[in-house]
């Protein structure tokens, strides 16, 4: 019998395909991967029934006989980091596996901000990644599938790869630099696990008895167990979606006659507007200067409130110093896609709105004096444009051309808005079948999830759900103590200048108290994260915060402070409130002259902004005009981006609010 029960249930099911079939191991079990050190190992695999299945590995020899369910197992003592070593699996045939490592496992799990590839960070670690050289981590990026009828017991595909400057861009980051920081610590092989899924909600993570707990969210999973309702509703959106594409690409004017692209076109009766901005914001003009006020359909148009295809063009200067060779051009972010010209060629696309716009102009393309970039838009729903505060450039090693300022626009094609697609994918349980039921008879060291944009608004709910699905893997691997270590929400969005609510502050919250689970542990990252951009660059302070994190929880280093301050409690002193913290370390500290997103309220429940001072491991907190304070909060915001406090080992404090409202 398989040590996993729920594995094992699967098997006699799942494999009665493999009467009379030659030895096969799961994807996981392969050349280069890491096996946790220091606890009871188990290979797994399937033959025919009643086939005699001999393994060896680190000296061990172990023999089984195939059960009728077609499935065998052996297991091996605990043994010590190491290797590398071999394993040998006999059967009807011979597989030999090579390049086998002992060390540490770590399964790296949520939405986008985990799955982000190195190169979407490549910005801040080019160098970083040019030097990514480690023989001894390994990683595993499982394939994104969904299953709503049964836990899928292999995965479609995948191999471990070696950490080097060749693979390194596809890598997650935050996993990479989570077990760069492990390694070099313990000096130990690591190997990482990556099954994550851009905007995947908690829920599409749970197994289908955990999910009961949630009514909603388990009566949606049991409607996807019907095929034939997803075929037709794949069907339907694809149907939708082209329709709109076609209309939008067939009729718009951009491709009549002279293209749009063309640095032939004449735009001199084109509209003007500054870049960057988006649609609902931004200043349009006519060809002669004249402001346009929405609703006018009077030649060029106001742009607010409309969908379709807008093109943009510019025309600039080059010195012949940036001609001759490939250029780079950044055009910060767009919404949603576009399709990118520079003097009539094509350099580019990208087809939705997250991604950075980095294209490559090959040599040749521009030329000494007048070029033209042409900027083709389709925005689908919402209010297109081009986002604040991104790079928008030509750039080589040593010219740069800013292409902010005066463009000129002019609509292709006005659409009616397009329905977003049934994301299936992210719906309750599709996830954990797909993509985490396939790893669970494989031994781990712990967990490192970053996840939660995708359930802000059900706050309420994910402070259930979270620490439920934190239940249900340690269940499911029939590890209790698995070490659960997590990111909390970055900062995002607009700041204010005013004390405000934010679903995003109590997304965080519900969060935080899923440090009440025992052997759990947060990295907060409301210091690191960019208001224009919810896949903020810097992913290795988050990484090395979870390793911090990590190396308390995990390895048991209790002199090893895990994260910054943590909310206590607090108490009223006369007209001043005193506020205690965990974790605070070697003492608080303020960064700056002053305590900045610190907030006071009376009873009325109108909260001002505060004064702070640090006292120990205290913060008292008070407001002159606040005689009787009752409440405080702080770094309660979507972007709190002027947050300040920390404890002197570098770690920020995480946002908390002593008031329930």
């Amino acid at each position: 019998m398989l040590r996993k029960t729920g594995i094992l249930l699967l098997l006699i099911f799942g494999f009665q395909t493999f009467v009379n079939a030659q030895v096969k191991l799961p994807k996981l079990i392969n050349d280069h991967m890491v096996l946790q050190r220091d606890t009871e190992l188990t290979l797994w695999g399937w033959a025919s029934p009643g086939e005699e299945v001999q393994v060896e590995f680190a000296g061990f020899k172990r023999t089984t006989t195939t059960q009728p369910d077609s499935t065998w197992q052996v297991q091996f003592p605990p043994q010590e980091a190491g290797g590398p070593y071999e394993v040998t699996i006999s059967g009807s045939n011979t597989i030999t596996l090579k390049n086998i490592m002992l060390g540490d496992v770590w399964v790296a799990s949520g939405q986008s901000n985990m799955e982000l590839p190195m190169y979407r960070v490549a910005p801040l670690y080019e160098e970083e990644m040019r030097q990514a050289d480690y023989p001894r981590i390994r990683y595993f990026n499982v394939p994104q599938r969904y299953n709503f009828d049964k836990e899928q017991q292999d995965l479609a595909e995948g191999s471990w790869q070696i950490i080097h400057p060749d693979v390194i861009r596809q890598v997650s980051a935050l996993a990479y630099f989570f077990a760069r920081r492990l390694h070099e610590e313990y000096e130990v092989p690591v190997g990482i696990i990556n099954s994550s899924l851009g905007g995947s909600p908690v829920e599409a993570w749970m197994s289908e008895e955990a999910l009961k707990e949630f009514p909603r969210h388990y009566h949606e999973a049991l409607r996807y167990k019907n095929d034939e309702m997803i075929t037709n509703i794949q069907a339907a959106d694809q149907s939708r979606m082209n329709t709109w594409f076609h209309v939008s690409n067939t009729l718009d004017k951009g491709y009549d006659g002279i293209k749009w692209s063309s640095p032939e076109l004449d735009d001199s009766k084109w509209g003007t507007v500054e870049l960057p901005g988006f649609w609902d914001e931004a200043v349009f003009r006519n060809s002669k200067g004249k402001e346009l006020k929405p609703g006018n359909e009077n030649g060029t148009v106001h742009l607010k409130g409309k969908n379709g295809v807008v093109w943009y063009r510019k025309t600039i200067e080059v010195p012949e110093s940036m001609t001759g060779m490939p250029v780079e051009l950044e055009l910060g972010r767009i919404v949603d896609a576009d399709s990118t010209f520079i003097n009539g060629v094509f350099v580019g696309n990208t087809t939705y709105q997250y991604p950075p716009r980095w294209y490559t102009v090959p040599a040749g393309i521009l030329k000494a004096d007048e070029n033209v970039i042409a900027v083709r838009v389709v925005n689908q729903q919402g209010a297109g444009g081009f986002f604040h505060d991104k790079p928008y450039e030509l750039r080589t090693d040593t010219d740069t051309l800013n292409l902010e300022g005066r463009w000129k626009y002019k609509l292709g094609i006005e659409m009616p808005p397009l329905a977003s697609q049934t994301f299936i994918r992210w719906k309750p349980l599709g996830l954990f079948n797909g993509m985490i039921a396939p790893l669970l008879n494989f031994e781990i060291k712990g967990v490192i999830w970053y996840q939660g944009e995708s359930n802000v608004g059900d706050e309420e709910e994910y402070a259930k759900s979270f620490p439920a699905m934190i239940s249900n893997w340690r269940n499911r691997w029939e590890l209790p103590e698995l070490p659960f270590l997590y990111v909390q929400l970055a900062n995002f969005m607009k700041a204010y200048d005013k004390p405000t609510d934010s679903e995003w502050a109590r997304l965080r919250e519900a969060q935080a108290k899923a440090l009440e689970m025992p052997y759990t542990g947060m990295a907060v990252a409301i210091d690191v994260g960019e208001w224009n951009d919810i896949h903020p660059l810097n992913k290795k302070s988050v990484g090395e915060r979870l390793a911090q994190a990590a190396r308390h929880v995990a390895y048991g280093e209790q002199d090893v402070v895990p994260m910054g301050p943590v909310y206590a409690g607090m108490e009223k002193k006369g007209s001043r409130i005193e506020i205690s913290f965990k974790n605070t370390g070697s003492g608080l500290i303020i960064k700056g002259e002053s305590l900045k997103e610190i907030a006071i309220a009376g009873p009325s429940g109108e909260f001002e902004w505060a004064r702070a001072d640090v006292q120990g491991d205290k913060l008292i907190v008070w407001h002159p005009a606040i005689e009787n304070p009752v409440a405080v909060r702080y770094a309660w915001a979507d972007n709190p981006d002027d947050a300040n406090l920390y404890n002197q080992e570098g770690l920020p404090a995480a946002p908390f609010r002593t008031d329930s409202w």
